[in-house]
């Protein structure tokens, strides 16, 4: 008898981004660290609001009844604990920051995709990489988002190679989208990954302009946009100076 191929773990969407944004072999983010921060904190809004505790009601984020299950618990409170209710912007400054990426890393580490390995600088442990212990959860997820931006019901999805990152991974042909196709979960994690700068580095002949749009519609990653947005300015403003 022939063992039984596991299933790959669902991932939440911060999860499911650090994934497709971090390196396979290299275990460093494909994005800047500002990106990858910003990015995390509006999938994390997304992720609630897919569960159903948070939604979006004229300009602010505010908490359900629902109570679910989920590893996010600790920013479900904080929005629950809020006396008034913010704006997505808002919550996305709020919650990005270093902490809570590492926290989202961990949680890959203890599904035993990616491994924590610590760089030692002046004798200190102070960088920190997670390159990819398990392929397959990575891979189905790839192979969930070719398959609502083509026309084939198992694209291929190559293994990384030692000179591969997620961007590598795979491009799809000429997009054919299909709304019958598109599950909320992959919307979001699209929407995310052209938020981030990231989408049209893993799918170079995909569809921009609709993965734009799409970001613009979807209010986590437009929250996503204008923090990194202002990000940018100040940057610049900074360099002027």
């Amino acid at each position: 008898m022939n063992a039984e191929i596991p299933t790959p773990p669902e991932l939440s969407l911060p999860q499911a981004f650090l994934l497709l944004a971090t390196n396979d072999i290299s275990g460093k983010a494909e994005v800047p660290v500002f990106a990858l921060r910003t990015t995390v904190a509006g999938a994390t809004l997304a992720e609630l609001n897919l569960l159903g505790a948070i939604e979006l009601r004229g300009k602010y984020v505010r908490p359900t009844d629902s109570v679910p299950e989920t590893h996010l618990q600790r920013e479900l409170e904080l929005i629950r604990g809020k006396s008034r209710p913010h704006t997505p912007k808002w919550w996305v400054s709020a919650l990005e920051g270093r902490v809570q990426v590492l926290r989202v890393y961990e949680g890959l580490v203890s599904l035993g995709i990616v491994e924590h390995v610590g760089e030692k600088h002046l004798g200190r442990f102070r960088a920190v990489r997670y390159p990819e212990k398990d392929h397959a959860p990575e891979a189905a997820l790839l192979q969930r988002i070719l398959a609502t931006l083509v026309d084939s019901p198992e694209p291929e999805v190559p293994e990384p190679t030692a000179t591969e990152g997620p961007a590598d991974a795979a491009t799809p042909p000429a997009a054919k989208h299909d709304p019958k196709k598109l599950d909320a979960r992959v919307l979001a994690l699209i929407a995310l990954l052209e938020s981030a700068g990231m989408f049209g580095k893993i799918f170079p002949d995909a569809d921009r302009v609709w993965a734009d749009e799409l970001a613009k519609d979807y209010w986590p990653a437009r929250a996503v946009e204008d923090e990194l947005r202002l990000i940018r300015l100040a940057e610049e403003e900074a360099a002027t100076l």
